[in-house]
C-alpha cells in the first residue's frame, strides 16, 4: 500500500503497529497523582524518572522530550493493567498523559470507524488495520511529489547528489536518520542518512562541503535553518527545477519527501529561525 504517495511493505506496517501499540509503556504522572489514582494499592509500581531508558521508537511515539518535568513518576502498564483500573481512575490516567504533553494518547471521536467512546484512549493492536496506520502516520506530513520531478532534473542532479533519488520518497526503518542525515546521505555520505545525525557532523559536513550562496533553482542548493543562538535546526537540499528533498523531523513516521521548494520553504517556517543558503562542492 501506499502512505503519503510512499511504497509501505507489510514489515513496516507490522512495525508501525508495534510502536503504537506496544505491550508495555510508560505513563507520566507527579507523586501526588499516583497517590490520587492509587496505584501502589493496586500493585501497580511508580519509579522515578530520571534515569528512564527508553527505545528510540519509544521516545518518538509517546514524545518523551515533550513531557513536562514536573511529572517525574513513571508507571509501566500493560493494556491489561491499565483496563484493571477503575473506570475514573483510567479516565484520569489517560487525562494526565494529555496534560503532562505526552504523546500517543488519541481521541476515540477521531476514529468513528472503530465505534469506540469519543475520548482518550490507548491503540490495540487488532485496532491498527493498514487503512487507520495509513491516517495516523499521514496526519502530520506532506504528501510525497516524487512521481511529479522529470528525468531530466534526477538526472542532472546525480553529480552533486548521489544518494537523493534513492532517498526521494521513503520511510525510515525505525527513529534513524533525521534532517541533517538525509542532506548528508543525498550528498553521497555512505550511511549518513540513516544516522541520527548530530550538529558536530553536520556542521563539519557544512564546512568542508559547502560554501556560502545557492539559487533555490539549481540542484545542490543546502537550505539550512538556525535559531537566534547559531544553532543548526533545520536543513534540506535543492533537487533543482523547483523541487527540494527533506525530512522534516527525526520521528520513525516522518518520511524523506520530495516537495515543490516553495513548498518546502513555506512549511519548515518557525518562529526565530533565519534560513541561509550554502552550495554543494561537487
Amino acid at each position: 500500500m501506499n502512505v503519503l504517495n510512499i511504497p509501505v511493505d507489510t514489515a513496516l506496517l507490522a512495525a508501525w503497529r508495534g510502536w503504537l501499540a506496544p505491550e508495555r509503556q510508560p505513563f507520566y504522572l507527579t507523586g501526588a497523582e499516583a497517590d490520587v489514582l492509587g496505584l501502589e494499592a493496586l500493585g501497580l509500581e511508580t519509579v522515578p524518572r530520571d534515569g528512564l531508558t527508553l527505545t528510540p521508537e519509544a521516545r518518538d511515539t509517546i514524545l518523551e522530550w515533550n513531557v513536562a518535568r514536573g511529572a517525574d513518576r513513571v508507571a509501566w502498564l500493560t493494556l491489561a493493567d491499565v483496563d484493571a483500573l477503575p473506570p475514573a481512575s483510567r479516565r484520569a490516567l489517560l487525562r494526565a498523559q494529555v496534560r503532562h504533553g505526552r504523546g500517543n494518547v488519541p481521541l476515540g471521536r477521531a476514529f468513528p470507524e472503530l465505534g469506540l467512546p469519543p475520548g482518550r484512549f490507548l491503540w490495540r493492536p487488532e485496532q491498527l488495520t493498514a487503512g487507520v496506520l495509513a491516517r495516523v502516520v499521514a496526519a502530520s506530513s506532506l504528501p510525497c511529489q516524487r512521481s511529479e520531478v522529470p528525468p531530466e532534473v534526477w538526472r542532472a542532479a546525480q553529480e552533486v547528489l548521489p544518494g537523493a533519488r534513492a532517498l526521494a520518497g521513503t520511510f525510515p526503518q525505525g527513529s534513524a536518520g533525521n534532517c541533517f542525515g538525509t542532506v548528508m546521505g543525498a550528498a553521497g555520505v555512505p550511511g549518513a542518512a540513516g544516522e541520527w545525525m548530530q550538529r558536530e557532523p553536520f556542521e563539519a559536513f557544512v564546512h568542508e562541503r559547502t560554501r556560502p550562496g545557492g539559487r533555490d533553482d539549481q540542484a545542490g542548493t543546502v537550505l539550512l535553518w538556525r535559531s537566534a543562538n547559531g544553532l543548526a535546526q533545520h536543513a534540506a537540499v535543492t533537487l533543482g527545477g523547483g523541487w527540494a528533498l527533506h525530512k522534516a523531523a527525526q520521528t520513525w513516521w516522518t518520511p524523506r519527501v520530495v516537495l515543490p521548494t516553495a513548498t518546502l520553504i513555506r512549511a519548515s517556517r518557525s518562529a526565530g529561525w533565519r534560513l541561509s543558503r550554502r552550495h554543494l562542492l561537487a
